[in-house]
């Protein structure tokens, strides 16, 4: 049976793809390339990857509401993640996301950082408000 979690959903949408897990908060404006979607940030744990198709899992959002903008410039250029699933999200994440017609999930009943890991199967239901991990093969 699969892991199902339930969460508030902020942006309705239905998304499945592999995780990509951040530690660290992110600020799209700055630490992601906004054509690519490759995290370019001196440091960061993910610089060099790309967040394009992906169910971005990470605490939180900071930095600038240019990020809100580069969340959509990215859905324009087919570079956005698939979803993204925050510990708390944060207005920036939020606009960015109703934009670009992300599907965005926060709050689960558990800390997602802490039972998801990037290469796992994952779908997010932001209609149900439910995250359902399909493979731990990661």
């Amino acid at each position: 049976m699969a892991d199902v979690y339930r969460g508030r959903a902020l942006v309705k949408g239905f998304a499945a793809g592999e995780v990509l897990i951040s530690k660290e908060p992110i600020s799209f404006f700055g630490d992601v390339d906004p054509d690519s979607g490759v995290i370019v940030k001196k440091g960061h744990e993910l610089r060099g990857l790309s967040l394009s198709g992906k169910i971005f899992v990470f605490p939180y959002g900071i930095g600038s509401t240019v990020g809100s903008y580069i969340i959509y410039r990215l859905s324009k250029k087919g570079a956005a993640p698939s979803a993204i699933v925050n510990v708390q999200s944060e207005p920036i994440i939020v606009a960015g996301c109703v934009l670009a017609k992300i599907p965005l999930m926060d709050r689960l009943e558990v800390n997602p950082l802490e039972v998801l890991r990037s290469g796992y199967l994952v779908e997010v239901d932001c209609f149900k408000g439910e995250l359902r991990v399909l493979s731990k093969k990661a």
